[in-house]
């Protein structure tokens, strides 16, 4: 019998060591980061315990809830509110909601996403319930707004902050959300009208300023094509004249050459008599009605009369 107690004692002492080992295990805690521990002392509250290497009295101490500080993200389901004009609609939020103490949050409200989730759904109706339809439409970013001061007052004692809460969906009874339909495609029947008549008024001004530009290009080219044409009758009137000039300037240049040879050559009286005579005679070839003969081609002549009349036939 001796033997035996002596060979069970090494066992019972290893299980006791193993058995001592496992509960200091149990009392090593590592709190992770954005954690936090609440931990109770025999049913009381006694510390919260941030990240780091923490130690528990063994069964005196307890982690009595585990509090995740990270921002966290919560879909409630459609609830159904009534707006001021008696038209009921399905709206569906979601709350955006963080943690700053985990003891109120662990002690002052026995659901605090349930207690979140029922006090989102009342606000909400009162909010909704002082808009109409249009308004409730249009106004998301007030009744976010709005909401989100409400439960962040209401949600202060338990340790709970809202950051934003959003309206995810507005459903009206069907019979609206027909009615909203008609009027869109109203809405974009007309204006399509406008934009089309506009594009059509467009193109009429634009077709009517081509015309003005072009009528405008027309005037000015028959503009300048008078002005040329008056340049260029000028210019030839102009070239004509100096062609008469110049034929005048030779007419008088040869005849003065005529008469400066004349001169040189000394004529006698007789040849200017023959030359007289030839002048009279090609006047009388002329058109001329009259013809008055000088004294002096009289007397050289012999004539009996100082002047002959001529008339032509």
């Amino acid at each position: 019998m001796d033997k035996v107690s002596i060979s069970i004692t090494p066992i019972i002492v290893i299980i006791i060591i193993i058995i001592l080992l496992c509960v200091l295990a149990s009392c090593i805690k590592i709190v992770p980061q954005a954690h936090a521990y609440i931990v109770e002392r025999l049913g009381g509250y006694q510390a919260t315990w941030s990240v780091g290497l923490h130690f528990k009295v063994p069964i005196i101490d307890k982690v009595a809830r585990k509090v995740r500080l990270k921002e966290q993200v919560m879909d409630f389901p459609p609830q159904p509110v009534i707006t001021k004009d008696n038209v009921t609609m399905q709206i569906d939020t979601v709350v955006f909601f963080q943690i700053t103490d985990p003891k109120l949050f662990t002690y002052g409200v026995e659901n605090p996403i349930m207690a979140i989730e029922n006090l989102t759904a009342t606000t909400l109706r009162n909010i909704i319930g002082d808009l109409e339809l249009d308004q409730t439409l249009t106004s998301r970013e007030t009744i976010n707004t709005h909401m989100r001061s409400n439960l962040d007052i209401a949600t202060d004692p338990w340790g709970i902050k809202v950051n934003r809460v959003e309206l995810k969906n507005i459903i009206p009874p069907r019979e609206i959300q027909d009615s909203m339909e008609k009027q869109m495609k109203a809405e974009r029947e007309r204006r399509e009208s406008i934009l089309r008549a506009e594009g059509e008024k467009k193109s009429t001004v634009l077709v009517a300023e081509g015309k003005k530009e072009s009528a405008i290009l027309e005037a000015e080219a028959e503009k300048e094509a008078a002005i040329l044409r008056a340049e260029a009758k000028k210019e030839a009137m102009i070239r004509e004249a100096e062609g008469k000039a110049q034929a005048i300037e030779a007419v008088q240049r040869a005849t003065a050459e005529g008469l400066r040879y004349l001169n040189e050559a000394a004529p006698t009286e007789k040849v200017l008599t023959l030359k007289s005579l030839e002048a009279f005679e090609k006047a009388a070839d002329g058109q001329a009605t009259k013809i008055i003969i000088p004294s002096e081609i009289q007397g050289i002549a012999g004539l009996a009369k100082s002047v002959v009349e001529t008339v032509a036939k």
